[in-house]
Formats: structure tokens, sequence, C-alpha cells
């Protein structure tokens, strides 16, 4: 990829009986951090809400701490997408390692998924990637990223039972019936494009937060999308993205805009079919499918194609394939489609109903991180090794930051730290060593150490 990507996954905790709801997130977090030392804690506060000891950053170039009471992961800045997928694992697996060691997993278990059917509450899958400062982010841009945006789910959604219009603890209904749809996240995006993550959730987070050289680069901060359990899907959802926004910096992307993205968003979810009409600005009426092959076409145009593009052309164009064909070829590849065989198949078996509480129940199970009670993995096309991605890592993923981003020079300096006895302050672009030795990380691409300087600001004051 052309750019730098990372993942930021919320995790939902399903409780027995007798279990303590509010004590494990932060035991798994303290475990991993403090007992199993696969990072270093946070020594200072770094917001209101993330004071010191609620998390920190890991060996392995990630970020582990508790938020609004889920345990949230963020990958380490990736800049391939086989870095990205390995990542994203690491996190699934470390979680559970922490379930495994003290002894919580018959009792307690994360699932990586993003509503709750009892409450209607949802958490978030959020989508970072670096983009050009300058950008041509014009009108004519923006409204063919949303309108990508908007029906992207319809290739890589996690699908879910019902809608939050029938949220089960206050009897919401509306009379409008929802058995089964493609997003987990449409019904809870509110508008276009928005500043704030937990209310007025919109298609594009506007909030300008680079965490690198703010005169060089922007962050794209995504919420929309769903959590993916399948490799493929979560391989695909930010290989198109990423791709689409080649396009955008090339001034590339297709003239296409929807009278109003987020209604078309719920509207192509809710109809679980890839052949539903969607009306464009200019009066057109198209299928999701032939609005994605206007992308799919103009990204087979750009140059400069490296080796993760092509394979995300390759998937793109055999889902889309599939989403106009014979959907049953996708099955263990797309998530939505792969949960609704499963859910058909066993509504068949049982010979039950779609309104069977049963359904919700099963439609969590998809989301287990914990392999042996997540029976998708029993379908063919679900490993990593299916993936056939470029450039897997060879090094231990868990433990170790890829190498070609500065996720990298941040492992080595806290490999440092943990040796000695002093103060520190770790963030994604510096890292600041006692008093007098500060690390400029500005530049997410750069994987060598940088010379230490003095700290902005601060040393330059006379008390």
């Amino acid at each position: 990829m052309k750019r730098i990507v990372g993942i930021e996954t919320e995790y939902g905790c399903l409780f027995n009986h007798g279990a303590d709801p509010l004590s494990v997130p932060e035991q798994v977090k303290d475990y991993l951090i403090l007992e199993k030392k696969i990072g270093l804690i946070d020594i200072h506060d770094r917001d209101y809400d993330e004071p010191a000891g609620n998390g920190g950053f890991l060996f392995n170039g990630g970020r582990l701490y508790i938020d609004m009471g889920h345990v949230e992961y963020c990958t380490s800045e990736c800049k391939n997408l086989a870095d990205l997928v390995a990542s994203d694992h690491a996190g699934e697996r470390l979680l559970q390692t922490a379930l495994d060691e003290l002894g919580l997993s018959e009792s307690v278990s994360f699932i990586k998924n993003n509503i709750d059917h009892y409450t209607g509450a949802t958490f978030g899958c959020h989508e970072n990637y670096l983009i050009r400062r300058n950008a041509p982010l014009t009108q004519q841009n923006v409204e063919s990223l949303l309108a990508f945006l908007a029906i992207r789910g319809l290739m890589v959604g996690s699908g879910r039972v019902g809608s939050v219009l029938t949220a089960k603890k206050y009897n919401k209904k509306d009379g409008k019936t929802v058995q089964f749809q493609i997003m987990q996240r449409a019904d809870y995006i509110q508008t276009e494009i928005y500043e704030w993550v937990q209310f007025n959730r919109a298609l594009i987070n506007a909030r300008d937060e680079p965490l690198s050289d703010p005169c060089r680069f922007r962050r794209l901060h995504l919420l929309l999308g769903d959590s993916n359990i399948l490799p493929f899907s979560q391989a695909l959802k930010v290989g198109t993205t990423s791709l689409v926004l080649d396009l955008l910096e090339c001034r590339m992307l297709p003239k296409i805009a929807f009278v109003d993205p987020v209604k078309t968003m719920q509207s192509v979810s809710h109809a679980a079919t890839a052949d539903c009409l969607i009306e464009l600005a200019d009066g057109r009426k198209w299928t999701p499918v032939d609005v994605l092959s206007e992308y799919y076409l103009q990204a087979e145009k750009l140059d400069e194609k490296d080796e993760d593009a092509l394979w995300v052309l390759k998937a793109w164009r055999e889902v889309l394939e599939g989403l106009a064909g014979n959907q049953e070829k996708l099955i263990g590849k797309v998530d939505w489609i792969t949960k609704r065989y499963l859910l058909e198949s066993f509504c068949r078996h049982e010979k039950i109903a779609w309104d069977d509480p049963w359904l919700d129940s099963l439609d969590l199970e998809y989301h287990q991180i914990d392999r042996k009670k997540n029976f998708v993995w029993l379908l063919p096309n679900t490993s990593y090794e299916d993936l056939a991605l470029p450039a897997w890592p060879q090094n231990n993923y868990l433990a170790e930051p890829p190498r070609n981003t500065r996720a990298y020079v941040r492992s080595l300096l806290m490999r440092q730290l943990a040796k000695e006895n002093v103060s520190y302050v770790i963030d994604w672009d510096y890292v600041q060593i006692g008093n007098s030795k500060y690390y400029s990380l500005d530049d997410p691409f750069i994987c060598v150490m940088p010379k230490t300087t003095k700290r902005p600001y601060f040393d330059t004051i006379h008390w």
C-alpha cells in the first residue's frame, strides 16, 4: 500500500452468571501488560478519560487499553496488508491467552462484534488511513468517497440479526421488521461528516488529529465499518479503501454521488441483497454492484500497483462476481454471507423462524475469538494461509512489530526503557525518556532510530 493504516477494535464481553463483568477487562489488561510484560503501562494521564494505568503501548507495536469499560486493542502502524491482518489477529490471540491463563475462559468470552442485541448499544471498529495533507478534498471527491463508504459493507459487512429498532431491553419496535441485515453499524450512522465519535456518528469522522507531522499528513478516521471475523473480509475492507484513497489523491475517483449516503447505507444493509436500486444524485438508479464496479474499474487504471494492490483487485473482482452471481462461492470469505448461510442452515435444521431469540445468541457466537467455541473456522477458505497475502510476516507478530514503519522504532525504545528505571511518556508520534531525551516519530514511514532532540517548548523555557 502507499499509506500507513491501522485498526482499533473494541471487544464485547460475554459472561456466564456469577462472573464479575466490571473486573474482567481490567484483569486482562493488567495481566498482559504488568505480568506477561507484553508492553509498558502508561505512567501519565493521556486524557481525562485515560488516566495513568488505563493502558499501554505493546512491544508488537500495538496498544491495549480500557475504553468506556471495553477492552480496546489497536494494531501497530502497518504499511502492507499482511502486517495489518497479522497485527489485528495478534490482538485476538493475546486476549484469548489472557482468559485461558487466568482461568476465565469457561465463564467469560471476548467477542469481536459491534452490537448488543439486548440494549441496542454499539461499539466500534475504527479504521485509520494516512493521507497527504494536500489531498484534493474537493466537494466532488468527498461526495464520491462518501458514496463508496456508504455501500462498501456489501463486500465486507459482518451482518447481524434484526435491527436496533427492536432492542430487547426497551421493547423498541416501530412496526418495521428486519430479519437480517448486511452491516452491523448501519443503523447507528446518523450523518455524513462529523467530528464526534460517540454521538451523531458519521460516515467520515472529521477530527483532525494526524498523530504525525500535521504539515504533511492527515489521518482519515473511519468508524462506520464492522469488526470482521474472516481474514479475507478484513484484508478486503482495508485494501479497497486504501485503493479508493489512491484514486482520491490522483483525482481519479468516479463522478458518483448519492442523494443521501446515510439512508443509502441503511437501505442497502436492510435489503440484504446485491440487486436493490440506489438513487444517484443525477437521477440514475444503479445497483450497489454497479456502483462498486465503477470504483473497481477506476482502481484498475492506477499506474503504480504494488503486490497488495494486485491482491486487492483480484479479491475485489471475485467478490463483485460472486455478489452478482453465485454468492455461495463467497462463504468463508465474506462475513455477512457466511453468517447468513450458517444461520439459515440452523433455522432449517431446528425448524425455527428468524425472530427466534436463539438466533440473537448464535449471532454473537459467530464473533467468538476463542476458536474452540466458534463454528465458523470449520468452513473452507477461512484460514490465514488461504488468504495468500503477499509478504506475510515471518517474525513473531504477537511480540514484534512490523519492521517498515515507526512502530519498529517505538518498540526498540520501549525495550530499552524496560531495562531502565526512568520516567517516560510514550505516544504514537514520540517517545520521551526522562527529562532530556525526546524522540520524534512524526513520520510514520521512518523505521530507523531518529536523533534525540530537546522536548518541544519545555526545555526552551527559563524558569
